[in-house]
This record gives C-alpha cells, sequence and structure tokens, in this order.
C-alpha cells in the first residue's frame, strides 16, 4: 500500500522505522536480521536510506592531486526489493538530488516501479556527493521540490523523454521536515515555507528529523497548519545510546540534546549505562506524542533494532 493509506487505515498510531544498507561489499544478511527482529511489532512501512558517490584527493608525486570517487552503502533498490517480497512490508526507498542527474533519477524510479515499490521519500541530499558533470542531455535536480516534481510528472505519464508507451507511476511521495529548522535555513519560519514549496509540489506526507524534546514537533506542526500544510506530519526519534551521542549527534544532525537529558548522560560513565538513559527518554517521548495523537512515529536505526525494541516492550 501506498504510506498515505497506511495511515488513512490505521485504527491507531503506526510504528515505522529507518534503516541504513550494508557497507559496500557487507553483507545484507546482517540488515535482514534488523528488519526480523522488527517483525513482531507489525511495521507499516520501513525506509531504506540511500548514498551517492563521494569525493576524496590522493596528493601523488610530482604535485600531482588524484580525484577519487568512493561510492558507499549501495544496495537500496535491491534492500527494498528484499524487505517487500520477503516480509510482505512495504519499502521506501530515499531518492536524492545531490549525486544524481535527473536522468539516473528516471533510471532509478523506472526500475522501482517495475519492482512493485510504490513509495519513495524525496530528499536533496548531502553537498558533500559528487556533483555530476554538467552536459546538454543531462540536469540535475537542485531542490527536494525539484525531485518532487520530477516525480509527480512520472505519476502524470511524463517522462524526460518521448516514450512509445508511457504509462503513469503511481508512486506516494514523501519528504522531510525539520522541527528546529534545517542548517542552512536563517529561521524556522523561513524552512516551513520552504516545506509548503515541497507539499504544494505533490508530496503526500513528511517525517521530521530527529529531535529530543517534543515542544519543538508541537510548535513546528503548529506553524505547519498555520501556513496551509495538511498533509501527514510524522515525528521521527533517534535514540540516544552512547556517551558520544552528545555531541555528534547536534554536529551531524543539528538536534539539540535537553539538559535534563544531558546531564542523566554525563552522569554515567559507560555506553551500556548510557543507553539506558536515552531509552528511558525515548519511551517518554514516544508516550507523550502518541497521547497527543500523532499518526505514528518513525524510528531512525542505525547498526541494531535491540534500542527500539526496548522502548516499544516497555510501552507494551
Amino acid at each position: 500500500m501506498r504510506v498515505t493509506e497506511h495511515y488513512d487505515r490505521a485504527e491507531g498510531p503506526l510504528i515505522s522505522y529507518e534503516i541504513i544498507p550494508p557497507q559496500r561489499g557487507g553483507s545484507i544478511d546482517d540488515i535482514l536480521g534488523i528488519v526480523e527482529n522488527l517483525i513482531p511489532f507489525d511495521p507499516p512501512f520501513i525506509d531504506v536510506t540511500s548514498h551517492a558517490a563521494e569525493a576524496y584527493y590522493e596528493e601523488m608525486p610530482g604535485n600531482v592531486v588524484r580525484r577519487h570517487v568512493k561510492r558507499k552503502r549501495p544496495g537500496t533498490i535491491g534492500l527494498c526489493a528484499a524487505i517487500q517480497y520477503r516480509y510482505g512490508i512495504d519499502a521506501v526507498p530515499h531518492i536524492l538530488c545531490s549525486g544524481f542527474t535527473r536522468e539516473e533519477t528516471e533510471d532509478a524510479l523506472i526500475e522501482l516501479h517495475y519492482l512493485g515499490i510504490r513509495n519513495v521519500l524525496a530528499v536533496r541530499g548531502d553537498d558533500i556527493a559528487v556533483a555530476k558533470p554538467e552536459r546538454p542531455d543531462r540536469s540535475v535536480n537542485t531542490y527536494a521540490s525539484d525531485l518532487v516534481t520530477q516525480i509527480v510528472a512520472m505519476n502524470q505519464g511524463r517522462y524526460l523523454e518521448d516514450l512509445i508507451d508511457a504509462r503513469p507511476t503511481e508512486f506516494c511521495i514523501g519528504v522531510g521536515g525539520y522541527p528546529e529548522k534545517h542548517f542552512e535555513a536563517p529561521n524556522l519560519a523561513w524552512d516551513v515555507a520552504n516545506l509548503k514549496r515541497k507539499v504544494d509540489s505533490g508530496a503526500d506526507y513528511v517525517v521530521t528529523q530527529m529531535f529530543f524534546d517534543n515542544r519543538h514537533y508541537f510548535r513546528f506542526l503548529e506553524l505547519c497548519r498555520e501556513a496551509g500544510i495538511t498533509v501527514p506530519i510524522v515525528p521521527g526519534l533517534k535514540i540516544l545510546t552512547t556517551l558520544n551521542h552528545l555531541q555528534s549527534l547536534p554536529r551531524t544532525f543539528g538536534a539539540e540534546i535537553p539538559e535534563a537529558l544531558a546531564k542523566e548522560v554525563r552522569a554515567v560513565d559507560t555506553n551500556k549505562k548510557a543507553a539506558d538513559v536515552g531509552i528511558a527518554w525515548a519511551a517518554e517521548q514516544t508516550e507523550e506524542l502518541l497521547d497527543s495523537g500523532v499518526p505514528g512515529i518513525h524510528f531512525y536505526i542505525m547498526s541494531t533494532a535491540n534500542h527500539v525494541v526496548r522502548v516499544l516492550k516497555s510501552l507494551g
């Protein structure tokens, strides 16, 4: 089903998840093990992230600098197919602007549609990705709203070139939202206006970036509704599980760590104890959000499902 159909038909809030493909050359078995640990909790859908190529430079003898292109974490399409057909769980691949041309994006979307995958999350992606060379026959999507526009065009049977049998695709389109604003936005109102452009372009639902203070989500939701954004806005949560998360999560994702949580984490001396603190905090966050009537919770998972399983079990 489409993600929006899951929400429309649900008798209560849904719990969904996001996982990361294995490292290049790694095994899919570990990732599928995470999926199997989530099955008892009846996930309606699982997101699978996508990563573009990255460039790095190596100094060579003779003042020569060699540019290398490194791909990381391939296999998003294959992993989505495995999840959907092995376990009967709808998969939601992430589709990026950065690092891909519109032609490559169309090819990937056609392949996903062939596989029966009907949901995608359209994101701009990080600027560190390798830019594609400019060619007259190639173009790029600069912003997520541009990517949404391209997917909507395919849903209407309009492709980048004239096709003999151009059948419309049937993608449900999700986009990201930032309760504490995107780090490049000058303020939250600006960021909400940008989100409205994505929704007006054809996005069907929103999943937020992680946050650790529910007040950010409630304020963000209020501003979105005032701006005329009516689609589901699903809160995304990440469980703090290591001592290092106090620095790495704000630095990488721009998420504020509330002082009450930071104080509890600073009071412990091992990652195991830090995880206990983070799990208890996430359980309280989840309970408050569910009581407020959110359509669901979307958990960001890294290398294990153990922490989110503990949160869900604590909530019954």
